[in-house]
């Protein structure tokens, strides 16, 4: 009877486990997320590809280390020791046509490692710091940087050369001395009285003039003065420098105050400017060596160049000057044999992406192709105003690779810069992400989202357009690094309710990945994680909206809905893998089995889906991503029985702002909500973000008027709460203090703020994410449900 009682107990202890195990709470999922397990990241390879390194936390450091796979032992998972990773070849090292050999530099070191033997060599010690070492078109050469200058070292004579001569600050200036009126009036007097002193005067400035003469001339330098270097390079032919030459703007910058620094003092955290301040000045130099000479590449001829936006027309009272507008050049990209260079040039208002071939004898510019969008430029592959994205050269030294968003999605093109003949190699309702050539010059290997907007998958497709070929088959995201030699494909694979883990495939279409980590934890598998199902509304304009539907077990429904708004704007969150926002994806499970359904919409504005998608909300942020929350709303109440007097919402940043514009501007549909980090004034935000999409408030204040909660503040009239970091240096906290005394002053009294006095834009102490969770639980449970 004894055994039977002691296991009835054991049975029951563990039993209150397990369902401790299976039940979710606000303290357990915004706990430190070591608590799920351990999942790799940033995937690399070794020169032969035998080894895959990623970072990996097994033993609960504070920060990831560096760990590796050998693909001869997969099961086996080593951590790189201090020595080895101090070894390791530098991924942005310089490879030979060949791919035989890499050139980079440690220190003052100019280095050369052989990749089939394994081996360095040292060719140099510079003694100074050297960078951006690269094998020239005659690869016996090799050019590196050092300070503003660039060096050139030629491997077969042993001999080391400086070819450039640029210095910081301004060109010296001779001295003349210069006397005062009386001083200058007493030297005149004594030489027009006493000729033996006026002769020698006479014959030492004779002397001088003839000293000149005949004075070999002094070799150019070409002084910064203010300015700042970037982007030096040198051509293939040697002919030529590049560089690019910025002149920084000390804009006003706002303090954030530390009320909580370790000294005890308050503290101010200096941040950033505000929309509509004055930009800095980029330009495009050319460092001809023949002609001894720096001259600056001229931009004044770009097709559209005084071009005004469209939306002047909403400002008729205003005088608009066609004017010729400001533009940031990229570096310069060289064809491999240096025939040819391309130039990508962005408008500083982000209208307009040239790609312009270049006269560099001359400083013109040819454009090649001009992507306009009455928006801002953008999308995935398109890079940012200092270059990036997609580029570069094919095999042939003639044809220019490069994405447009001109069909409407981000595709890959190539041009032939002869002849100005582009071709489209992709095309369809999806886009393209991080496509390059093969090893041997016949492929594109490239991910896309062809399947589903929420998938991604890795294809090879020929060099010149054809069939795509899939060779990614997980569903869900697979993020490829390719081994050098090709043969592998290391995945870093999740699923919508599965984190991240490494596998390992080869280059084979149909062939089967292998699982090599397995980081979730007991506890953290032991919930039973939903799969979300991805579904889509129609929003009042006809357009199809995406979104994760959380459906509650029919017996545990209560009638209420919750809508999630993701931060940044242009961001992807509906989708069949891990989330970046896994906190909410958890607490969205909470919410659930308490009996709340739940919608997580890619609103308008949002990543994945287009042009035109993306910029739904140009001119009116708060507008059709607003609508499309108040559209979910009504899908909610329509289709899953969610009764209209129970919905709330929340989001942080962008979301944060949306769930502001929602209880001002759509307080019918939305009871309560909490508005996290929040846009309060999209004028007091930075520029490069805003100005892309609201102009600039002088020029267009319209925009900003009805983009901003602030000014409808009045409308509030269900149940609000505000939560904010205090040393927030991005969304700075003095714009929910602004909105607070605004509420104050509108005698709104159903708002409460929380505040964060040690956290910055994105919490990092687990207390202030349970704080903050907490907070909003007891919202929506003492709001919504009866």
């Amino acid at each position: 009877m004894r055994k039977i009682v002691i296991g009835i107990i054991v049975s029951f202890i563990f039993y209150s486990d397990f369902l401790s195990a299976q039940s979710l709470t606000v303290e357990k999922i915004m706990q430190d997320p070591n608590w799920m397990g351990v999942f790799p990241s940033n995937l690399n390879w070794d020169e032969k590809g035998e080894v895959v390194y990623f970072n990996y936390n097994p033993e609960g450091n504070p920060a990831d280390s560096l760990y590796k796979i050998r693909i001869s032992e997969p099961s086996r998972i080593e951590k790189v020791s201090l020595d080895e990773k101090r070894n390791l070849i530098p991924s942005n090292a310089g490879t030979n046509r060949a791919k035989t050999k890499k050139v980079f530099t440690s220190g003052g070191e100019l280095i050369v490692y052989d990749i089939a033997e394994g081996k360095r060599k040292v060719l140099i010690d510079f003694g100074d710091r050297i960078s951006n070492a690269r094998f020239l078109y005659d690869e016996n050469r090799i050019v590196f940087q050092s300070g503003y200058n660039l060096y050139v070292y030629d491997q077969g004579l042993g001999k080391l050369q400086k070819i450039t001569k640029i210095n910081s600050g301004n060109r010296p200036q001779e001295k003349k001395e210069s006397l005062a009126e009386r001083e200058e009036w007493l030297r005149e007097d004594n030489l027009n009285l006493l000729q033996v002193v006026r002769e020698r005067e006479e014959k030492k400035e004779a002397t001088k003039a003839y000293a000149e003469a005949i004075k070999e001339k002094e070799s150019f330098s070409y002084y910064l003065g203010g300015k700042q270097l970037t982007n030096l390079q040198l051509s293939p032919t040697e002919k030529f420098a590049t560089f690019n030459l910025i002149t920084r703007v000390d804009n006003k910058r706002t303090n954030v105050p530390d009320y909580t620094d370790a000294s005890g003092y308050t503290t101010n955290l200096p941040t950033r400017s505000k929309v509509g301040d004055q930009p800095s000045k980029v330009e495009l130099a050319i460092y001809n060596f023949e002609k001894d000479t720096v001259y600056l590449v001229k931009t004044d001829q770009l097709p559209g160049i005084k071009d005004l936006p469209d939306y002047v027309k909403d400002y008729p009272d205003k005088k608009w000057e066609a004017k010729e507008r400001d533009v940031i050049p990229s570096a310069v990209y060289f064809s491999a044999d240096g025939k040819y260079a391309v130039v990508n040039i962005r408008s500083v208002d982000n209208k307009d992406r040239w790609i312009a071939l270049m006269d560099l004898e001359q400083g013109t510019l040819k454009s090649l192709d001009r992507q306009r969008d009455e928006a801002w430029i953008a999308g995935p592959g398109i890079g940012w105003s200092m270059g990036g994205g997609t580029f570069g050269w094919l095999p042939d030294n003639k044809h220019i690779y490069f994405q447009s968003e001109a069909s409407g999605y981000s595709h890959l093109y190539i041009l032939d810069v002869t002849n100005g003949q582009k071709k489209q190699l992709t095309k369809g309702n999806f886009e393209v992400f991080d496509p390059k050539i093969s090893n041997n010059g016949k492929f594109w290997y490239l991910s896309t989202s062809e399947i589903h907007p929420g998938e991604r998958h890795y294809y090879m497709m020929p060099l010149m357009g054809g069939k795509m070929e899939q060779l990614t088959s997980m569903t869900g995201n697979n993020d490829v690094a390719l081994s050098p030699d090709e043969r592998h494909m290391a995945i870093l694979y999740s699923y919508s309710n599965k984190p991240w883990e490494l596998y390992l495939q080869e280059n084979l279409p149909n062939a089967t990945p292998k699982q090599l980590t397995n980081g979730q934890t007991e506890e953290f598998k032991a919930y039973d994680w939903r799969d979300p199902a991805l579904v889509q509304f129609k929003a009042e304009d006809g357009a199809m909206v995406p979104a994760r539907l959380y459906l509650p077990e029919a017996e545990k429904k209560n009638g209420a809905a919750v809508i999630f708004v993701h931060g940044a704007g242009y961001l992807q969150n509906v989708h069949k893998w891990w989330s970046s926002y896994f906190r909410e994806y958890m607490f969205h499970n909470l919410l659930t089995d308490l009996g709340y359904t739940v919608l997580d919409i890619d609103y308008r504005g949002s990543a994945g889906y287009g042009r035109d998608w993306r910029t739904g909300i140009y001119r009116h942020m708060g507008g059709k991503d607003l609508s499309d929350q108040v559209d979910g709303a009504k899908f909610l109440v329509s289709q899953h029985g969610v009764d209209p007097g129970k919905i709330g919402i929340y989001g942080g940043s962008y979301g944060g702002f949306i769930t502001l514009m929602a209880l001002f501007n759509a307080p019918d549909t939305f009871k309560s909500g909490a508005a996290l980090r929040s846009v309060t004034d999209w004028a007091h935000y930075n520029h490069g973000y805003t100005a892309n999409i609201l102009n600039e408030p002088f020029n267009d204040p319209i925009a900003y008027r009805r983009s901003s909660p602030i000014y409808f503040a009045e409308g509030l009239k269900g149940h609000l709460l505000i939560a904010h970091g205090m040393i927030d240096v991005n969304v700075h906290f003095q714009d929910v203090v602004r909105l607070a005394q605004r509420l104050i002053e509108l005698g709104k009294d159903n708002w409460e703020m929380a505040v964060y006095p040690v956290e910055d834009h994105g919490f990092v102490e687990p207390s202030s994410w349970t704080d903050e969770y907490k907070r909003i639980l007891k919202l929506f449970n003492n709001t919504l449900i009866d």
